[in-house]
């Protein structure tokens, strides 16, 4: 079962996909909330989970003190999973300070060309099966979404290949958890030369 792992929320169970989607492990998102946590990543983030599944990642944020999330599941029925386990999780917000929390049952690539907004942590945690290629164009497409002092997390297959960043993100640091590798990457700054 798929749960919130911690915060207001901490253990609220979430609904899955029957199929379709590969909900990121308690284990891992753990660690990852974790490392997030030690980085003071969370509290008042604006937050976007590319590629959302049942929304677990987003949800955990806003859980832990992210301000703002959007879920992004082109998915109909992943979407409308997003959708319950969103208005679950704000039935146990507290009423002052409630996250926003939209999600948006568009595809990756067409979000974040129309997407005019910025955000300081970014999720993606795309199928395995989603090319090298089409995972470089979302971050290319991303990049300009970003807060320079962002962090965006990758969540991969441990076979697959480092993200190619495209000179866009640098990568800070590599996390293995068994099959599942987590990328962690910022905006590269210009050089103000």
């Amino acid at each position: 079962m798929t749960r919130i792992v911690a915060g207001f929320a901490g253990s609220l169970p979430l609904a899955v996909p029957k199929s379709g989607t590969r909900p990121t492990s308690d284990r891992v998102r753990e660690a990852i909330f974790s490392a997030l946590d030690a980085q003071d990543a969370l509290r008042h983030a604006r937050v976007l989970d590319l590629y959302a599944g049942s929304g677990a990642l987003g949800l955990e944020a806003a859980s832990r003190g992210a301000k703002a999330v959007t879920l992004v599941e082109k998915s109909f029925g992943a979407a409308a999973m997003c959708r319950k386990n969103a208005d679950a999780l704000l039935k146990a917000a507290p009423k002052r300070d409630a996250p926003t929390i939209k999600v948006s049952s568009q595809a990756v690539q067409a979000f974040l060309a129309g997407s005019p907004a910025s955000y300081d942590l970014v999720f993606l945690d795309p199928p395995y099966e989603l090319t090298d290629a089409e995972l470089a164009a979302n971050l290319v497409a991303l990049a300009p979404r970003l807060e320079p002092d962002a962090l965006v997390v990758v969540e991969r297959s441990s076979r697959s290949a480092e993200p190619d960043w495209s000179g866009v993100l640098e990568m800070t640091k590599r996390k293995d958890y068994g099959d599942t590798t987590v990328w962690y990457a910022r905006p590269v700054q210009a050089d103000e030369s």
